[in-house]
Order: C-alpha cells, then sequence, then structure tokens
C-alpha cells in the first residue's frame, strides 16, 4: 500500500502541469508585436468581464511612434483568464482628437457599469482625460464626456491604469499638469492633483495641488505621471515618477481635496512611472516598477529591470522583491495590471531599445498571486 502509494505520488510528479520556480524569471508573452502600419502599440489596461473573459485595451499608434502620432484605442479578448489573447482588433474608440487617444484606464464602477478614461490630445496646450460608460460589458461606449472642463483648459497627464473608486464610492484620476491654470507655458516639472466625483462621473471637482519638493542644485525636480491608492486608515496615497532617483509619495486625509507636500521613498527608480495596487485575497499591496536599488552604472537611468515587491504596511516598507523582466536592453513601462481568479494579469511595455524606441511592443504576463509572496 506505502508502495503503491509512493508510486502514484512520483508518476503524478512526472506528468502534472509545471510550476514557476520562485527563482525562476517568468517568461512574458508578446501580445502586441509592431508592424509595417502599426509601429507602438502601448498604455493598455485589463478588465475582467462578468461572462469570465477578459478585455485588453490599448493604444495602437498608426501614424508613428512618438507620443504624439495618430493613433485609436483598440481591444483583443482572452477566453482564458488572460493567458492568452484573440489576434483581432476590435476598434473601440476612432482618433477623434487633433493628434490622438491614448492612455486607457478601465474600471469596473460600484454599481456594475463599465467605465473607460482616455487622453485625448488636441495639441500640445489641450491634452485631457475623457470618461465613456458601457451598460453591454465592452460591446459599446456611450458618448465621451470630458473630466475636465474649458475653464481648466490646458495639457494633463493620465496614466494608463490610474482611475480608482474608493470605498465611500468617490471617482479619483491623479493627473499631472504640464500647461494650464497658472502654468501659460509646458514645464517638465508637472503639477500633481487629482481630479474626483462623487457622482460617478457626471460632474468632476478639482483638487488643490501637492506642494512641490525643494529644489535639487537650483533645479525644480521633475514630477510626472501620478497614481493613487487608497490606504487601510482611509488616506490616499499618491506616488510620483521623478529624476531624483525615488518616487516620490504625496498624501491626503480628506479622501482627495489635499494633499501633503511631495518627499522622497524608497522606491528607488529612474524616472519611469511605478503600479501600486491592493490585492484583494491578502489585503496587501503590490508594486511593480523599475527596481534601481542596487543598480549597475550602465543600467542607470533605464527602464530596466521590471521588478515586483509586496507591502504588509500600506506602503512603509517593500519586502518579497522579485523579478517579472531583466533584459539590459528592455524598456519595461506603463503596467496595466488586474488581479482575476487567483491570478495577477498584467500587460507593459517591454521594447528592446536595440530594435525600437522600447515603447513599441506590449507583453502580458498572468501569475499566480503566490508567485509574488515566494522568496527566491
Amino acid at each position: 500500500m506505502q508502495r503503491t502509494s509512493l508510486l502514484l505520488l512520483l508518476l503524478f510528479g512526472l506528468f502534472a502541469s509545471p510550476s514557476l520556480s520562485a527563482a525562476e524569471t517568468p517568461k512574458s508573452s508578446v501580445v502586441l508585436p509592431p508592424g509595417p502600419a502599426n509601429p507602438r502599440n502601448s498604455e493598455g489596461d485589463v478588465v475582467q468581464l462578468k461572462d469570465g473573459n477578459v478585455l485588453l485595451v490599448y493604444t495602437h499608434f498608426d501614424g508613428g511612434s512618438g507620443d504624439h502620432a495618430k493613433a485609436h484605442l483598440a481591444s483583443r479578448i482572452s477566453e482564458d483568464g488572460g493567458k492568452t489573447w484573440s489576434e483581432e482588433d476590435k476598434v473601440v474608440v476612432e482618433n477623434e482628437a487633433g493628434l490622438n487617444v491614448m492612455s486607457v484606464s478601465l474600471l469596473r464602477l460600484a454599481d456594475g457599469r463599465l467605465a473607460l478614461f482616455y487622453l485625448r490630445k488636441n495639441s500640445h496646450t489641450d491634452c485631457r482625460p475623457y470618461m465613456r460608460i458601457s451598460t453591454d460589458e465592452g460591446k459599446t461606449w456611450g458618448e465621451p464626456v470630458t473630466v475636465i472642463g474649458e475653464k481648466d483648459l490646458g495639457y494633463y497627464i493620465l496614466n494608463n491604469d490610474r482611475a480608482v473608486q474608493l470605498s465611500n464610492g468617490r471617482l479619483v484620476l491623479p493627473v499631472a499638469q504640464h500647461v494650464g491654470p497658472g502654468m501659460p507655458k509646458r514645464n517638465n516639472a508637472a503639477a500633481i492633483l487629482v481630479y474626483y466625483s462623487d457622482d460617478a462621473g457626471e460632474t468632476w471637482q478639482r483638487s488643490e495641488y501637492a506642494a512641490r519638493p525643494p529644489k535639487r542644485n537650483g533645479q525644480d525636480v521633475i514630477s510626472q505621471e501620478p497614481g493613487v491608492v487608497e490606504l487601510k486608515d482611509g488616506r490616499l496615497m499618491m506616488w510620483i515618477r521623478t529624476n531624483a532617483g525615488s518616487q516620490f509619495v504625496t498624501f491626503s486625509r480628506d479622501k482627495g481635496d489635499t494633499w501633503s507636500q511631495l518627499k522622497p521613498s524608497d522606491m528607488k527608480s529612474p524616472l519611469a512611472p511605478a503600479t501600486i495596487e491592493r490585492i484583494p485575497t491578502t489585503g496587501d499591496l503590490l508594486l511593480i516598477w523599475n527596481d534601481h536599488s542596487e543598480i549597475p552604472d550602465a543600467l542607470k537611468g533605464k527602464r530596466t529591470p521590471l521588478c515586483s515587491a509586496i507591502s504588509k504596511d500600506d506602503g512603509q516598507t517593500w519586502t518579497n522583491v522579485k523579478t517579472l523582466e531583466d533584459n539590459p536592453h528592455g524598456w519595461y513601462c506603463y503596467i496595466a495590471l488586474d488581479f482575476i481568479e487567483g491570478n495577477a494579469v498584467m500587460a507593459y511595455c517591454a521594447g528592446d531599445r536595440r530594435e525600437n524606441n522600447g515603447l513599441a511592443v506590449t507583453n502580458t504576463q498572468c501569475l499566480p498571486i503566490d508567485w509574488f509572496y515566494e522568496t527566491e
């Protein structure tokens, strides 16, 4: 009896599906490679639909690979929880702007509807987020509603996968203002603020600015591309990419109306965006970013490697640092992240700087949440 049980266990070990070793770097899938008439695919988001499928909406460039080249929003579908994707695009939003539409956030609202946020770039002085609603699980989308009205006209960046709904129902969009009220000329050291809505996106309010950090060597710290997460004590934490060697953070005690002064964090990074989201099954925070805490000189300033970390104390400390991508020529950024059926489903830019501008390719990952907690 014991020998039979042992034999069965050995056979199961031989023929069972292999699992990812904790020390093994996971292998992503190239789901959106560029082509001759499509030089860049980037800045998308993922969400699970009510039928179990996963929707990916991304920025499909067809007029060049620069941030202001022509582009529209397109979608793909996964029927296996984010492991594989359909091969044909469906156009979601045509290029309705003077330059392009890009940078997608998908959000399941508390009332069950789907919200789509994206940037409409009309010019170098007019770039603002818009919102559309779907009541049929992304098959069709309603008319666009501007988040930022004409009185606050300017150039605002809302990154992909940045829209959040707080526990009290408030919608919060963290934005970087490069042109706008009080800023007649473009400034790469953007003003950091949020727009928020307490009526499911029908109307929007503008927060106060987060106070800038002290100058460094007589220059403003470059502050861009914020993200926000709600902490367990009710505060909001916003993080911002900078040129000062780390993500900077600011906090709000009033659900986003006002913000503390920007200050450095322990999230060492180049001038590149990071992503932080709460894992629903554990309550911990998951960070995806370019970890430069011990980076060799040759990789300083580069958006590689791509790593993950866990925080069990709401961002005060980060542990369980793991490597997702480590090509020294890679360019990993603009992460979309959702938690679906026990997995973290991700889509992100993963170009090779020897072959393209780094933003041309979108890769996907589907990893068990347990993997992020394993020690290498």
